[in-house]
């Protein structure tokens, strides 16, 4: 495996291929440079300073743990072609580059290509539609390579890179922006939801109290986990690998489930989206009813009123056609008609109440413009927070990782209020066009934190880039608002365990969640890297359980066998089984449940599988799995002589 990035995701996707899956790992990084730490300045800057100390403190002591996942470590600038070689691609079997620039990803794995059609290539790319082209072009590349017959496997090895039950020269792009955004907007929202969205599947673990005595809890689809049995362990690893049997339980057998009184449970639940619809049209182009007030309606409607009204009358007073009355007292209106000093009594006086209308209707219709052209200006421009708003949750920052993150919220319904000190940051289009509030601002700055209301919000996501920022504004927040729900985003997993034990201790009533991007990314992109789908990853408390799409054939843990025999309690389970539209399945089956790129088209999911049914080689299941559940069940097969 080879690895190319110049981030702590580099570091982590290493750490995890080796430490997991038990691959040979080459990892390729830029030189090592000074690393000046950014001055905290602003309201916190004692009190985070401090802690920042104390948490660099604890990661040197732990040897930035990431950093020594890789048998090799190449130092390059950039993965040119002689980087590549020199890193082995010629022979690898995987290749994940992870730079933070698309383009740099995407020169590398160009030239990766043509180096190795048979390597199976993982990108990371912010740019969605411009991955699926990438995507398509480098596999059809890699399937014109095979076939004019450019070898059996990496460097023309026949065995070299085998795989169980998957093919070789394939492309996966991946963005550390999509993984990690479920799970950062489901951590604001205790007692909501967890979502995994991919691929057309939506799957919802919701978190659920323990049930009262004499009470049955509803267990959904499945019990996917039980929580942990206390929240305040002393030595700060409740949630963690290190927690032993206090800690939560992931993929439990139903006896497990039985005996676990007074735990909490992680159960999962099949969901459409109910959110409200985007706006239609351009964005900052508002409805058509919402140009004018509605006081400005009901002035409108009033004056079209008198104006029938007066066309009725002259109707019976002159005995003229309707159309012709109407005419008539339109002319009257707008002061362009003949004086009727010559007609009787009944038409002067219709033509001077004509007159006396039409002068209401000239500010009425000059105030109409004018709220119309306020309203154009409105709506494309930033929104402000309304007066009264509160249970909102407050966002900082509208980079890569905020601005999915506010869209996985604005699906949920849920009210947000976003902070972004730059006018030209990525996410400002998006905000626009959910009409969302933004305050501007540097949120170490007084007064930012207070006029996205945060003392009346639900909670807070600081996703800003900076770390430093990101703790400086929970401290702060936290002085406001002691029993504020916080998450920050922190990009180094080390960084992440030691702020979330200090906050906790700190504030043991109120809730804290810390979340390294590399950590819930990394698992997705080594996935990937293995040759398997993964179509998302749940976090429970701070274990993550992943969700991938298994072709049954090759694997003898699934094939032959009953679901119920299938199912290893704390490594995988079955959940869903795909079939194509027309087939005979049990169970209910999901609306819309398209499961990758298997190549069927009009596939659906059928849930709730009898543990009588039969695994297939033809089949394709959907599965939960822990790390090393999914490791040792999708692992490689063992190289010739390799002891692997």
């Amino acid at each position: 495996m080879v690895v190319c990035g110049d981030d702590g995701l580099a570091h982590r996707l290493a750490a995890e291929l080796r430490g997991v899956y038990r691959e040979q790992v080459t990892l390729v990084v830029p030189p090592s440079g000074r690393r000046v730490r950014q001055p905290v300045v602003g309201r916190a800057r004692a009190a985070s300073a401090a802690l920042l100390d104390m948490v660099n403190a604890a990661v040197n002591r732990s040897g930035n743990g990431d950093q020594g996942g890789a048998d090799r470590e190449l130092e390059a600038t950039e993965p040119t072609e002689d980087v590549l070689a020199d890193a082995g691609v010629e022979r690898a079997t995987a290749l994940a580059l992870v730079y933070d620039d698309d383009e740099t990803n995407i020169r590398a794995a160009l030239t990766a290509r043509r180096l190795n059609p048979r390597l199976r290539l993982v990108l990371r790319l912010y740019n969605r539609r411009l991955g699926q082209h990438i995507e398509e072009l480098l596999d059809q590349s890699a399937a014109l390579a095979t076939r004019d017959g450019s070898g059996s496997g990496p460097g023309g090895d026949p065995d070299a890179g085998a795989w169980s039950g998957s093919g070789s020269g394939s492309t996966t792009v991946l963005s550390d922006a999509d993984t990690a955004a479920p799970a950062l907007a489901a951590t604001a929202l205790v007692g909501t939801s967890k979502i995994v969205d991919t691929d057309g599947i939506l799957l919802r673990a919701v978190e659920r109290h323990p049930p009262a005595p004499g009470e049955v809890a509803d267990p959904g689809l499945c019990t996917l986990a039980l929580l942990s049995a206390t929240s305040n362990d002393p030595a700060g690893t409740d949630g963690s690998e290190d927690s032993g049997e206090q800690g939560p339980q992931l993929l439990p057998d139903a006896a497990a489930v039985e005996a676990a009184t007074g735990r909490g449970t992680v159960v999962l639940e099949q969901v459409s989206y109910s959110g409200p619809p985007l706006p239609a049209g351009r964005a900052g182009v508002p409805a058509f009813g919402e140009l004018f007030s509605r006081r400005l309606r009901w002035s409108l409607a009033g004056l079209a009123a008198c104006v029938v009204a007066l066309a009725v009358a002259l109707m019976v007073v002159t005995g003229d056609h309707p159309l012709h009355a109407t005419y008539v007292t339109l002319l009257d209106l707008f002061s362009i008609n003949e004086p009727a000093h010559n007609d009787d009594v009944g038409r002067q006086i219709l033509q001077l109440l004509s007159g006396f209308v039409g002068l209401l209707l000239l500010p009425v219709l000059l105030a109409a413009v004018l709220e119309a052209l306020g309203t154009f200006r409105t709506a494309s421009s930033l929104r402000k927070p309304p007066r009264g708003l509160g249970g909102h949750v407050v966002l900082l920052g509208l980079g890569k990782i905020g601005t999915r993150v506010l869209t996985r919220l604005r699906e949920m319904d849920i009210p947000v209020v976003c902070v972004e000190a730059d006018p030209e940051a990525r996410g400002m289009a998006t905000a626009r066009r959910l009409r969302v509030p933004v305050v501007l601002g540097d949120v170490t700055q007084e007064g930012v934190l207070e006029a996205a209301k945060i003392h009346r919000a639900h909670s807070l996501l600081a996703l800003t880039s900076v770390d430093t920022t990101n703790l400086e504004a929970v401290l702060y927040a936290r002085s406001v608002r002691s029993r504020l729900r916080v998450v920050l985003r922190l990009y180094d997993d080390d960084f992440a365990t030691a702020v979330y034990r200090t906050l906790r201790a700190a504030h043991p009533r109120a809730l804290t969640r810390s979340r390294s991007v590399t950590h819930l990314a990394a698992p997705s992109f080594a996935g990937a890297m293995m040759g398997r789908q993964i179509l998302g990853a749940i976090p429970v408390e701070r274990r993550v359980l992943l969700f991938a799409a298994v072709e049954v054939a090759g694997h003898p843990q699934l094939e032959g066998k009953t679901v119920g025999e299938a199912f290893r309690a704390g490594a995988w389970r079955v959940l869903a089984l795909e079939v194509a539209d027309g087939a005979s399945g049990g169970g209910r089956a999901a609306s819309g449940g398209s499961v990758g790129s298997s190549g069927s088209v009009g596939s659906r999911l059928v849930w709730e599988l009898p543990d009588t049914y039969v695994l297939r080689g033809v089949d394709r299941v959907v599965l939960a799995a822990t790390r090393r559940g999914l490791a040792e069940l999708l692992g490689r097969r063992a190289r010739h002589g390799s002891g692997v």
